[in-house]
């Protein structure tokens, strides 16, 4: 993995790798599928195998990376339908979190997130899809939090990580990366609004969005996959 620009290490090394590994994962540069070479990555980041393996128990509990028994540890790959059920039960849960987070809004919080869109698109601009996928998160994550249900937003962060390998996939198209911006931007409109039904609707659109150009991807993919 190249190290490209870091924040300041974080204060354990297991943390640093988990900072890693998942900055690998939603850049694209671990792709779904991929095995993980503990010994290389070891080296590599700079760690003993201790941490590097506590960090990966942490990721398969997350549904991150996945272990197999003489292959060792790898990205997890979904299938289309593993996928669709995914966002099928973001819909539902990310719609109640929208609603009550509405309720309890301030502009103040509709401010923050308008500032945490602008890192989303200037992110977007520099076609960094790392920093894009951080920035995405910690706006719909910002929100969800607004809900003041602490309980939910953990069930949505455990479905957000079981599909990170794939985003990558997703922004890494210009399109995609201008229509995501799109919809940031009417969800933000319609939470200045206060209404919920139509920032629920951005969403959902969004979600949609997202599914349906993951399906060209398998489709592609498996268009170009030897049969044997």
């Amino acid at each position: 993995m190249t190290a490209g620009k870091r924040p300041r290490r974080p204060p354990t090394a297991q943390q640093f790798v988990l900072e890693e590994i998942r900055r690998a994962i939603t850049s694209g540069e671990l792709r779904p599928g991929d095995p993980i070479r503990q010994d290389a990555l070891a080296e590599e980041l700079g760690v003993s195998r201790v941490p590097l393996r506590e960090a990966l128990k942490i990721l398969e509990g997350e549904g991150l990376v996945t272990y197999q028994v003489h292959r060792g540890y790898g990205v997890v790959s979904l299938s289309m339908e593993d996928l669709r059920e995914v966002y099928r039960i973001r819909e539902i849960l990310e719609a109640e979190a929208v609603r009550r987070a509405v309720d309890k809004v301030t502009d103040a919080d509709v401010d923050r997130l308008e500032e945490i869109q602008r890192g989303v698109e200037r992110a977007s601009e520099a076609g960094d899809v790392a920093e894009m996928a951080a920035a995405n998160r910690l706006l719909h994550f910002t929100l969800f939090e607004y809900s003041g249900m602490p309980r939910l937003v953990r069930h949505i962060r455990l479905l957000w990580e079981a599909t990170d390998a794939y985003r990558s996939l997703y922004y890494s198209d210009h399109e995609n990366r201008e229509r995501v911006n799109h919809e940031h931007r009417a969800m933000l409109a319609a939470l200045h609004a206060r209404d919920a039904e139509k920032a629920i609707a951005s969403l959902d659109e969004h979600r949609a969005h997202a599914v349906s150009a993951l399906e060209l991807v398998f489709a592609e993919e498996s268009a170009t996959t030897p049969r044997h």
